[in-house]
């Protein structure tokens, strides 16, 4: 059924939620690829601003730092996720994490997404909105979002 998953992770414990998910439908539908792809984002206007003493070779070693950080992060759960019997492999990309990973899926022709959510609600959501959620409404493709245990609270 499953030929190729998706698994954004941002680096985070609770993106790292969805990883057991992933590794149930891999195994159980004897998937021969998972992705793990982790969007790097430029750093901001707001970031660039608050450097604005800083060298454009020093904000250009930030982001390659970034990036070498993130490859280093995506390359461990990989390694991991191929220890227990996963054929998972590891990318990188730049850019705004929810169109990165809408590119990349249909680029890449992804059957399935799975990713976790950060379980904001309300306000909090509005505020920082979620990047599971515009994947969710925007893919063309099925996406599984994993809500974290623990992450909300009752009566949510």
């Amino acid at each position: 059924m499953y030929k190729k998953i998706l698994a954004p992770l941002d680096g985070s414990s609770l993106s790292e939620c969805s990883l057991e998910h992933v590794k149930a439908i891999a195994t159980g539908c004897n998937v021969p690829e998972v992705v793990l792809l982790r969007a790097v984002e430029p750093l901001s206007s707001t970031n660039l601003f608050a450097l604005g003493q800083m060298s454009e070779s020093s904000i250009e070693q930030i982001e390659n730092w970034k990036i070498s950080e993130a490859k280093d992060y995506i390359n461990k759960v990989a390694q991991d996720l191929n220890k227990e019997g996963i054929p998972a492999r590891g990318e990188i990309v730049s850019g705004k994490a929810e169109e990165e990973i809408l590119n990349y899926s249909k680029e890449n022709h992804f059957d399935l997404i799975i990713m976790s959510t950060h379980g904001r609600s309300g306000i909090t959501r509005f505020a920082f909105g979620s990047v599971a959620d515009r994947v969710v409404r925007s893919s063309t493709i099925p996406v599984l979002t994993v809500a974290p245990p623990g992450c909300k609270k009752s009566g949510d």
